[in-house]
């Protein structure tokens, strides 16, 4: 496994950055490790698949994970607010960081993940390949 670590800074967008590192790099499997900081904007989707909530307040990220492919991540979070209640969901665009982000991802390079829409659920799943 191939280790990739990098730090984010306040107003920069969490999902995207990701995103973008995952590209940038060509990480064609990969996994989210570990991810500390804090965010002072978060949007999420909760478990129902649909519903999109945007929260405008002080959060430290507690956990953080997905899988990375350069054709799609698929991201949760789990959040702490100023009373120590926890939230989560699925991770969309816009959630921005307040102090820092610190991420860390792990790169599997004998396997390639990729994304493809599955009528079943209504998303693009993710397929997996092992490489020879």
């Amino acid at each position: 496994m191939k280790i990739h670590a990098f730090r984010l800074t306040k107003g920069m967008d969490l999902k995207k950055c990701i995103e973008d590192y995952v590209v940038e790099h060509k990480i064609k499997s990969g996994v989210i490790l570990s991810g500390v900081g804090c965010l002072y904007k978060v949007v999420l989707r909760t478990a129902d698949g649909v519903t999109v909530v945007t929260l405008d307040n002080h959060y430290e990220i507690v956990s953080v994970t997905g899988t990375l492919a350069v054709d799609g991540c698929h991201i949760h979070i789990s959040l702490s607010d100023n009373d120590l209640n926890v939230i989560g969901g699925h991770l969309k665009d816009g959630c921005l960081v307040n102090v820092t982000a610190e991420i860390v991802l792990g790169e599997f390079e004998d396997y390639e993940f990729g994304r493809e829409f599955d009528e079943s659920t209504g998303y693009k799943e993710l397929t997996i390949k092992k490489l020879d």
